[in-house]
């Protein structure tokens, strides 16, 4: 562990490399029929969110601002054929990852399908691929983008930047390089342009900002210029992650002594990380899913009237990994009072507020009234966060939530392993309920059946069918 990061850029057998040779010669036939399956129902899982966003406000903005750039005939979900191909990977992006109840590897720590369903559908369509090889770059990509993040330890978090934006340009870039025709040199090329263009600022954890429901798709766009241009002959670095300048240095600065470099390529293509993504049961950051569990939990247990409930609770304690405090728990003052919907996603003290007074979290969780309830905000107000001494993250996002009542009393549950993430993950057959209730007051029932069959038979029956299906307005 903790490998010099430091190479020569002149490495030939370099991490880049090695990821070249496996992005560009994996074929579907050879990637496990169980991993073909489970990437499927994660893109079903994308797709129902692209249509469950399409109402809201940021949705309007995005798709206004990415028309006025010019018209195309490239497929955005739910809304036509009316885009370029980038402009739509941009827009499919948002849509997918807009409700941040998308898919996350649970030891990367990065929503890989937000980015490579739009890169990868965008670019099969521009080039008349056929579903089975869409299917086949989308899994090397989150192959590649699994491990690229894990081998950061958390890093990037730490550091204030998404890896989603960031990582999921070099998992697109191998992605659009198997999709674009590209040769083993030229997908090991096409990582090293990338590392110019690779972004994700976490600044939008303050103040609401909508810029983290871009990055995925800015990604998508990302990997299909690096892969156009190294098909071109466009030279870039020749070692984008271990290099003196390489992602890791760059981007984790004073943390980069987590460097573990060997999870970059361990066991690629016999350990497939694709069955290690966790599609998410509640609609907040991953890192609050576990606290939100305990909440609701005890929100049972207590069977007591929320009016009650309210006023006997003197402090709530929560348990945290110590590598989530940046992102769900600090600024305290901030996350006790969340000013809007995407800050309540990433707030300790609302979701669990929420989950002891309401016994639930859903997307009507979310809505203005909700998050402004002065139940909640004054119930938020006693959460406090402590390290959890007991976290086995990165490989489980754990939560304890421990009330305490002002006649001395409390009351405790602790979450070890969060509900979703690969050692207890939900089944297909979940994923395809979530999929169904995402869209069902958005889409006529026979329309939406049509979707699932079309998503799930990708790879037996023309991709034309699947994206006639998907450009239809709604």
């Amino acid at each position: 562990m903790n490998q010099t990061v430091n190479r020569s850029e002149d490495a030939g057998d370099g991490i880049a490399s090695e990821l070249a040779h496996f992005a560009t010669g994996v074929t579907p036939e050879g990637i496990p029929e169980e991993v073909r399956t489970r990437a499927k129902h994660l893109m079903l899982d994308a797709v129902g969110l692209a249509y469950a966003t399409k109402s809201y406000p940021f949705t309007k903005v995005t798709m206004d601002a990415m028309q006025s750039l010019g018209n195309g005939s490239a497929t955005v979900i739910g809304h036509g054929r009316t885009l370029q191909t980038r402009d739509a990977m941009v827009m499919n992006g948002l849509l997918i990852h807009g409700l941040d109840f998308d898919d996350t590897h649970t030891r990367g720590v990065i929503h890989a399908t937000a980015s490579l369903l739009p890169c990868t559908l965008g670019l099969a369509e521009l080039h008349g691929s056929s579903g089975a090889e869409l299917l086949a770059a989308y899994i090397a990509g989150v192959e590649v983008g699994a491990r690229l993040t894990a081998a950061g330890n958390g890093g990037f978090h730490e550091t204030g930047f998404n890896p989603t934006g960031v990582v999921g340009a070099f998992a697109c870039a191998v992605a659009a390089s198997r999709l674009t025709g590209l040769t083993q040199q030229q997908a090991w090329m096409a990582q090293g342009i990338a590392l110019s263009m690779a972004s994700g600022s976490q600044a939008f954890l303050q103040g609401g900002a909508w810029t983290k429901r871009i990055q995925p798709g800015w990604a998508a766009g990302v990997g299909m210029t690096a892969a156009t241009l190294a098909k071109g002959g466009f030279i870039g670095p020749k070692a984008p992650y271990e290099g003196l300048f390489g992602l890791y240095s760059s981007y984790l600065g004073e943390v980069r002594n987590l460097v573990d470099l060997s999870l970059a390529t361990s066991g690629l293509g016999e350990v497939w990380q694709t069955m290690e993504v966790a599609v998410k049961p509640i609609p907040a950051c991953v890192f609050a899913h576990a606290a939100t569990d305990a909440a609701t939990i005890l929100h049972q247990a207590m069977r007591e009237s929320t009016d009650t409930l309210l006023d006997s609770i003197a402090r709530v304690r929560v348990k945290v990994p110590r590598e989530v405090v940046k992102t769900v728990c600090e600024p305290v003052s901030a996350k006790r009072r969340p000013a809007n919907a995407y800050e309540a996603q990433f707030s300790i003290p609302y979701v669990v507020a929420t989950g002891l007074l309401k016994g639930q979290f859903t997307l009507g969780e979310l809505q203005d009234d909700a998050v402004s309830d002065p139940r909640v905000l004054a119930l938020a107000a006693k959460v406090d966060y402590e390290i959890d001494p007991d976290s086995t993250f990165p490989r489980h996002h754990t939560g304890e939530v421990i009330v305490e009542f002002a006649d001395g009393r409390s009351v405790a549950h602790r979450e070890a392993v969060n509900r979703g993430c690969a050692d207890r993950p939900l089944s297909n057959e979940e994923v395809t309920d979530k999929y169904f209730s995402n869209v069902n007051d958005v889409l006529p029932a026979a329309r939406a059946d049509r979707i699932r069959d079309a998503v799930l038979s990708l790879d037996r029956k023309p991709l034309a069918d699947l994206l006639a299906l998907l450009a239809e307005p709604i």
